[in-house]
């Protein structure tokens, strides 16, 4: 993926570079791995048809259809588009979580929490930051 100025974005653009693209909390949480507040996000509570993408390079990460409402206050999936997210042990905070992050960029996009319970087709919840994606929507 590349910029509207012809730059490359993945995992080898450097965060100076980010730093032009990014607007402060986009940086903080995409490259930094930050979280927004819950229930702030402006996809917490938004189900409209389309494709949401990495807010850094625009790789396209999640469909609609696997949207759903966990009650978490973040923009939660079941499932990613396939090869999009890459996910990562994170032991920060003295416990063990999944970290998601963009295949191609390696922006954070949030956490993966598994065997919750919620009845979708993977019992996995990608709790994303509304911040690390945008929305495509569905022509």
């Amino acid at each position: 993926m590349a910029s509207s100025d012809g730059v490359k974005l993945d995992k080898s653009t450097p965060d100076s570079v980010w730093k032009t693209l990014l607007n402060a909390e986009e940086f903080h949480i995409l490259r930094q791995k930050g979280t927004e507040r819950a229930g702030t996000g402006k996809y917490n509570k938004f189900y409209e048809e389309g494709t949401y993408k990495c807010a850094g390079c625009g790789t396209p990460l999640y469909k609609s259809e696997t949207k759903f409402n966990s009650g978490c206050g973040w923009p939660a999936f079941y499932d990613e588009i396939p090869g999009a997210v890459d996910r990562h042990v994170d032991n920060t905070f003295g416990m063990r979580r999944v970290e998601i992050t963009c295949a191609n960029c390696g922006g954070h996009l949030g956490h993966v929490f598994e065997g919750e319970g919620f009845p979708t087709p993977t019992d996995q919840r990608h709790c994303v930051n509304s911040v690390s994606i945008k929305f495509d929507p569905k022509p």
